[in-house]
């Protein structure tokens, strides 16, 4: 290897190490804008270029970013304020009997968190679980890790959630793809680390509802005249679906061809999101008798707290532009290319990497992909094998979540447990999903 590869490579283990030393939550967003300036100085970059390239890479990312992520925020926000999230989860369980009242909790938290965020969907859906545990007398556990394995996966996995939306971007991988493969890897991750490993988790540990809970608990306003549940499935299905057909009609049907040009635009992340978003007005807001003026500050109150996590996915894409216009980019490729290890792997295992330094998975699916971008795009890579990419990216940022995620403690102080029953619990149910969603991945691109 030469020199400059090596020293190419040095500087960027130097920007990720200061990108982790300052890797706290609400730093990241600074944490990785100096760490793009450190690898921009030191290759060299003109000083008079490197403030274009950081605003390009910016623009680039959030022109594509801030629209999703902000339509289908205000599209969870009206199926958190209606009552849908509940409507979906008891209708969910009554359907399924008691007795499968895991697999009716899994699906809910996968089917939820599509456009609600993970520590939203708990909180909205924890009083369920506390419900059966004490009707049934089980461990809190027998339906939490279902529950919040469903909640994970999809955080994760499947758009318009800010992670897979950032890391597609980002490697320019098409959202139907990511979210087919999502789905297919993030079902039986969820089968197995939340239903299966659930069982067997609250075998060896018993948890009953937290006291404190019961007096803490955030108070959530009973809805009188919830939206049904075929409404609720229906709006989440709009964006899914016609994503979904605008890349089969992209595979199907010739350039040119009116059906495919029309898919096209239905499909786009921005035309099904907005679809989405206006269904949800409606549907569950102007027929539930809100009126116009409380469906606009519903819509304005949700994109509060999402103003960071676009900050920060915007920095990924600038620390990703910088290593591309310094030529680590290019030799982390060559180095890649050179261990003879298949990339979807070396995406996992970085991803991986940063997790367990920075705890945020969010963030470490930015970073890892911003690593990835170039040598992905040096690879040219199909547009199957994109979308596999980014959701082994997504599994590494879910596996061995501990003290540094803010979801252990969440999920610590929801469940009343302590660190250590917290590691033997939810750790261990992010790492099987993890792993299983990346085997699955891993196996596909045999045959893509």
């Amino acid at each position: 290897m030469s020199p400059g590869i090596l020293i190419l490579i040095a500087m960027l283990g130097i920007a990720l190490l200061l990108f982790l030393v300052m890797g706290l939550r609400l730093q990241a967003f600074v944490a990785l804008l100096l760490s793009s300036l450190f690898v921009a100085v030191a290759a060299g970059i003109p000083l008079n270029e490197i403030a274009s390239t950081i605003q390009q890479g910016m623009g680039n990312t959030l022109g594509f970013i801030a629209i999703v992520v902000g339509l289908g925020t205000m599209f969870g926000e009206m199926l958190r304020v209606s009552g849908g999230a509940e409507q979906l989860a008891n209708t969910l369980v009554r359907r399924f009997g008691q007795d499968r009242a895991q697999w009716a909790l899994g699906l809910t938290g996968f089917l939820v968190a599509i456009p609600v965020f993970f520590d939203v969907g708990l909180i909205i859906l924890i009083p369920l679980v506390y419900s059966l545990a004490q009707r049934t007398g089980k461990s809190l556990l027998y339906y939490a890790i279902p529950l919040t394995a469903g909640l994970a996966i999809t955080h994760s996995y499947i758009p318009p959630t800010p992670g897979p939306v950032a890391v597609a971007s980002l490697i320019n991988a098409d959202l139907g793809w990511v979210i087919l493969f999502g789905a297919i890897a993030g079902l039986p991750a969820m089968v197995i680390g939340g239903v299966f490993f659930g069982k067997y988790i609250a075998g060896k540990i018993h948890v009953k509802v937290p006291e404190y809970m019961i007096i803490d608990a955030p108070h959530q306003e009973e809805v009188k005249d919830p939206p049904p549940f075929g409404t609720i499935v229906a709006i989440i299905g709009i964006p899914l679906l016609l994503i979904l057909l605008n890349t089969v009609s992209g595979i199907l049907l010739p350039e040119g061809n009116f059906v495919r040009n029309f898919l096209g635009f239905l499909g786009h992340p921005f035309t099904a999101l907005l679809l989405a978003a206006l269904a949800s007005f409606y549907f569950l807001g102007t027929q539930r008798g809100y009126t116009q003026d409380e469906i606009q500050t519903i819509a304005t109150k949700s994109l509060e707290p999402v103003g960071l996590i676009i900050l920060v996915t915007g920095a990924g894409g600038v620390f990703g532009r910088v290593l591309v216009a310094s030529g680590v980019g290019d030799a982390l490729a060559g180095v890649m290319a050179a261990s003879n290890l298949p990339i979807i792997l070396l995406a996992f295992l970085i991803a991986t990497a940063v997790r367990v330094s920075q705890g945020s998975a969010t963030v470490s699916m930015v970073t890892a992909a911003g690593i990835m971008a170039p040598a992905i795009e040096a690879g040219n890579y199909s547009a199957p094998m994109a979308g596999l990419i980014t959701i082994a990216i997504a599994s590494g940022a879910t596996v061995l979540s501990h003290v540094n995620d803010s979801g252990f403690w969440l999920v610590s102080r929801y469940l009343g447990l302590s660190e250590k029953n917290t590691l033997r619990s939810w750790t261990v149910m992010e790492t099987i999903i993890g792993v299983v969603g990346f085997l699955v991945v891993f196996l596909i691109s045999f045959f893509v």
